[in-house]
């Protein structure tokens, strides 16, 4: 472990931005790479200087701490930029997770970016990646939304849009206002198939699988499970592939295929008869091999 340690010391360059993942919540869950960073850089941005001072101290790590938030995060950007400039390394970290997503930290990473500087990722803890992996969601595509809004009317607007997504969609969530989510949920699509994660990687972890409905009444009868960081998974919904398709969806194809190219004859043929793409795009091409 200590060569690798070492190894990674050595690694570090001058005149660099390293964007640190640290810790969700076990502190265990930090890299070695990361804390070779964090002790070798001459400087690091920190969304809340006390909460990143108490990370470093489990450590044993002493550095100059400064305050980067969303407020002051271009005023404080300069600051990096010169201190770039005078030759040093530079770490970027948030109260926990990756920094930039969700949390501040990509102005800064544009404008050292457009000042020339090299931006390094140190890749770690993610509250997304952690739940998507015990997710059990064999379909490659998800979309990462972020942070629901508070207005309840433009939560039920996306839960709309997203009723009938066939891939993943994965957002957070605050303790406050994950009943009220799940009531909108509830007038929606309460059959949806979603899974709540709290407190990843903390002591009261846990993961609720379930529809809507049973959701809603586990957090009904335990208030326990409205507590801490929140992340939520609305699971695809996929549509089953028919390996015959209807005489109406063939008749649609032959009329389409016989007038326009395969590609289009099928993006068309989706449109009208609510089919596979991909299965009315195969049923072309042997109508085109037959004719």
């Amino acid at each position: 472990m200590q060569k690798h340690f070492q190894k990674a010391l050595e690694s570090i360059q001058k005149s660099t931005l390293y964007i640190v993942a640290t810790p969700i919540g076990n502190l265990a869950d930090i890299t070695l790479r990361a804390l070779a960073v964090l002790q070798k850089a001459d400087l690091i941005c920190a969304e809340d200087t006390r909460v990143s001072a108490q990370l470093l101290s489990a450590y044993g790590i002493q550095a100059k701490l400064i305050s980067v938030r969303e407020h002051n995060e271009q005023q404080m950007a300069d600051k990096v930029i010169t201190a770039l400039n005078e030759g040093k390394s530079v770490a970027q970290i948030s109260d926990a997770g990756t920094p930039a997503v969700c949390d501040p930290g990509a102005k800064l990473v544009n404008r050292v970016r457009q000042a020339g500087f090299t931006v390094v990722p140190i890749v770690g803890a993610s509250a997304v990646m952690g739940i998507l992996s015990v997710a059990g969601i064999t379909e490659p595509h998800f979309y990462f939304h972020g942070f629901l809004p508070a207005k309840s009317s433009e939560r039920c607007k996306l839960f709309e849009a997203w009723q009938h997504s066939e891939y993943a969609i994965i957002a957070f969530e605050t303790p406050h206002r994950i009943t009220d989510t799940l009531n909108d949920m509830m007038n929606i699509f309460p059959q949806q198939n979603i899974m709540l994660a709290r407190e990843i990687s903390k002591t009261f972890e846990t993961f609720l699988q379930g529809s809507v409905i049973e959701i809603h009444k586990c957090l009904q009868e335990d208030s326990n499970q409205k507590r801490g960081e929140m992340a939520l998974v609305i699971y695809p919904n996929i549509k089953e592939k028919n390996d015959t398709l209807p005489e109406s969806a063939q008749h649609t194809m032959r009329v389409l295929t016989a007038e326009l190219p395969t590609k289009q004859a099928a993006e068309l043929g989706a449109k009208i008869t609510g089919e596979n793409k991909k299965t009315l795009y195969d049923f072309a091409l042997t109508l085109k091999r037959e004719a």
